[in-house]
């Protein structure tokens, strides 16, 4: 009796603390099911903030859209200002209108605001100018005296004429008042934002970063009301309480067990005592062949790395330094590149994901005859290392740049040697979002030669996709051009003829392909639209056919070069003139990046567009680089490089800056040529290349800095050397893809463009008599 309470007893003791387990679990998926409905009401608190407070901004705003567009077209306003009566005008405008702090007017020229727009306002400016392209009244927040306000700016108009712009400015507290007043708890976020500042906040602002989903936008502004509340655990509140439920049920289930089992148990005992007799022996076992003896341990080599394979070591010994370039690396197929070597780049490349734990990466080709096996041996590479490899087969550079978006993967390498001849080949490289450029570039050289490359035990996987479509539906989902274009696209039979036809038709144009067909020998012309030997086929084919456009792109697509009807070029820097105008439009006071090559009068077309100029180094790496740097929305080199982070990426695609441009050219009554010729242009040439040996462009470069004068310029040097006087610049600067020199000049007539290529030659030729001068 004795024993049996003792068993009892024993049995009791873990079932009480298994019981009182489930009931602490009961309590805290109780806890947690209470937490996650105190989430959802928070939730739904400033949801409704959100939903009326942002009703009631827009309400305000339209309102105040409304009074302006009103008092803006009375017939009395337009009388006042024609005869010069601002206090009669200003009181039409102000007059009964509460609230109003000022009343400006400004010349429509906007001569005075851009001689200082700075001190003048980016916003005021951004407004004022969206309102006279629109030719309606437009709102935004400004700062003005100091201080954020509410501004608002209309045209006046008299005989469709322009006669000057209202500029009306009320407190900010106009719009910010719904939002100080709504019902929110002190652990809810609400925001006023225009762009990516916000205006306005309330709350808590540690929740601003989650705020945008389900923001309110303001119709024909930038602004939106946001709104977050505290995150729950990601549970689901009635999953909760039923866990807790459970676990009650379990809790008594354990208390009641004991009592069931004593019988069991001593069935157990009496078993247990029985002896087991008759069974075979583990000897006797493995003696029968029934069981096999363990194999002896094998000794593994520790962290030591095994030994380089002999091909790859050869190709270690004999790796040639220059194809490590600034902003990508690429080589001659046979020469300064081979696929020992692709191989072992594939590997840095991966050693240096290792050590960033970043896992997979897209890699394209062009459509070079290298390029299959360059791509297949840089993949070897990269597997080596234990990276995932996503292969996109033959494809634009952008297209791989895009697949690594679409695809999550973060990294990618295009296979291509762009618009070198055929018989080259490289490397365009992305890592984590970031291109490869400069020291990066360097360090993968050093990594390769002293052998610091990671050694996966295991090779990563590698999966083929094809993303093209993906690509055609991203850019046709967001550019529809309003009226049929009739274009010719010549693609100099680079990888780009693989897809961009197929994208413009897409978008809606009539497309006329030229030389679209893959061959990397280039049979019919160099795939370099920037020289202009390149694209008389295209002018050619464009008048025959009465197109209203050519469009020529480079080997690997991601440059884009333009001609019109009439047979003129037009030169990037024009194009990004285009651009930026249609991007301030939706981005008052946005950074607009351009390269030293383009022309001068792009910077005051920016600036007149309400933008904010900045010229950097030439090359897509660098250029990607400060635009991240800056959060540009746009950038452009005069090769033909185009980066748009408005709507699209950021990185350089000639496919989709060709959609962009139709985009624009569509929305307009004009034709392209009309369109064109609007545009500030001087007299100028096109990029002019003094070959040299390998590297010696460099030596060269250093050599004229230190020694070339230009009386009366002004100097920049961050690439090269541009000097530029009031009427004119001219630019040196050292290719970092082919040996050469690149030059280009730009004046504001033939007198001025032929004085400034005479001084350079002058300093060029006394800096080394023996170049062969290309004017």
């Amino acid at each position: 009796m004795k024993s049996l309470g003792k068993i009892q007893l024993q049995s009791i003791k873990p079932a009480w603390l298994v019981a009182g387990l489930a009931v602490l679990a009961a309590l805290w998926f109780a806890w947690s099911g209470w937490g996650e409905m105190a989430s959802a009401q928070a939730q739904a608190r400033v949801d409704a903030a959100r939903a009326s407070s942002g009703a009631e901004v827009v309400n305000r705003i339209q309102s105040a859209m409304a009074e302006l567009e009103g008092r803006r077209t009375r017939l009395a306003l337009a009388t006042a200002l024609q005869r010069e009566d601002l206090a009669s005008a200003e009181n039409i405008i102000k007059g009964g209108w509460d609230g109003v702090e000022a009343v400006q007017w400004h010349d429509p020229g906007l001569d005075a605001a851009y001689e200082d727009p700075k001190a003048f306002g980016y916003g005021r400016l951004g407004v004022i100018e969206l309102s006279l392209q629109d030719n309606a009244s437009r709102a935004a927040v400004v700062l003005d005296g100091g201080a954020p306000k509410l501004g608002l700016a209309a045209p006046v108009l008299a005989d469709g004429r322009v006669l000057s712009v209202v500029y009306v400015r009320l407190p900010l507290e106009h719009l910010t008042g719904p939002l100080s007043s709504a019902d929110l708890s002190s652990d809810g976020y609400l925001a006023l934002r225009q762009g990516r500042h916000s205006v306005f906040e309330r709350g808590d602002t540690a929740l601003a970063g989650g705020a945008e989903f389900g923001a309110v936008p303001i119709p024909g502004t930038r602004m939106r009301v946001v709104s977050a509340a505290p995150a729950g655990s990601g549970g689901s509140m009635l999953t909760s309480f039923l866990l807790a439920a459970l676990s009650l049920l379990v809790a008594a289930g354990v208390l009641l067990q004991p009592h069931l089992k004593l019988s069991r148990r001593k069935a157990g005992e009496e078993a247990e005592a029985a002896p087991v007799v008759g069974g075979p022996t583990l000897a006797e076992l493995q003696a029968s062949g029934q069981l096999q003896a363990p194999p002896p341990p094998v000794e593994k080599p520790g962290f030591e790395k095994p030994p380089m394979p002999a091909a790859q070591a050869a190709a270690r010994a004999v790796l040639d330094r220059s194809i490590f370039r600034a902003y990508d690396i690429r080589g001659v197929v046979g020469k300064t590149l081979d696929e020992d070597t692709a191989r072992l780049i594939g590997q840095a490349i991966g050693s240096v994901m290792h050590e960033q734990d970043a896992r997979s990466i897209v890699v394209g080709r062009d459509g070079r005859l290298s390029s299959p096996r360059m791509a297949a041996a840089l993949i070897d590479g990269l597997r080596r290392a234990g990276r995932e490899v996503i292969d996109i087969g033959e494809a634009p550079t952008p297209v791989t740049y895009f697949a690594a978006y679409h695809l999550r993967a973060g990294s990618c390498v295009s296979v291509t040697g762009s618009h070198n001849p055929p018989d080259y080949n490289g490397f365009k490289i992305v890592i984590e979002g970031e291109t490869l450029a400069g020291d990066a570039i360097q360090k993968l050289y050093e990594r390769i030669a002293e052998n610091h490359l990671h050694l996966a035990d295991e090779p990563g996987l590698c999966s083929k996709r094809d993303v093209a479509e993906d690509y055609v539906q991203r850019i046709a989902g967001d550019i529809q051009i309003e009226r049929k274009l009739k274009v010719v696209v010549d693609c100099g039979s680079g990888i780009a003829g693989a897809i961009a036809p197929q994208v413009l038709e897409a978008i809606g144009a009539e497309v006329e392909p030229l030389f679209c067909e893959v061959d990397g020998n280039f049979p019919h012309h160099h795939p370099d639209p920037s020289d202009p030997a390149n694209l008389q086929d295209l002018v050619n084919v464009v008048q025959r056919v009465g197109a209203d456009l050519g469009l020529a792109f480079d080997g690997d697509g991601d440059r884009l070069g333009v001609v019109t009807r009439s047979g003129e070029m037009i030169y990037p820097d024009r194009l990004l003139m285009l651009f930026a105008a249609d991007v301030l439009e939706r981005n008052p006071g946005a950074c607009i990046i351009y390269d030293v090559k383009c022309t001068g009068h792009l910077a005051m077309h920016i600036l007149r567009h309400g933008g904010s100029p900045l010229m950097w180094k030439t090359g897509h790496s660098l250029i990607k680089s400060k635009m991240r740097e800056t959060e540009a929305e746009l950038a452009g080199e005069m090769s033909g490089h185009f980066f748009f982070r408005e709507r699209w990426y950021g990185f350089d695609d000639g496919i989709y800056a060709a959609a962009r441009l139709l985009e624009i050219l569509s929305s307009r009554g004009e034709s392209p040529q009309e369109i064109f010729d609007a545009l500030p242009k001087g007299v100028s040439t096109p990029e002019l290349k003094i070959h040299v040996e390998e590297g010696r462009q460099y030596t060269f470069i250093e050599d004229f800095l230190a020694q070339a004068r230009f009386e009366g310029a002004r100097l920049a040097t961050i690439d090269g050397l541009r000097a530029d006087w009031p009427d004119g610049w001219g630019l040196v600067r050292a290719s970092n893809t082919t040996p050469v020199l690149v030059l280009r000049f730009d004046a504001k007539d033939e007198q001025a463009l032929g004085r400034i290529k005479e001084a350079f030659r002058e300093q060029l030729l006394a800096v080394d008599p023996s170049l062969q001068l290309p004017f």
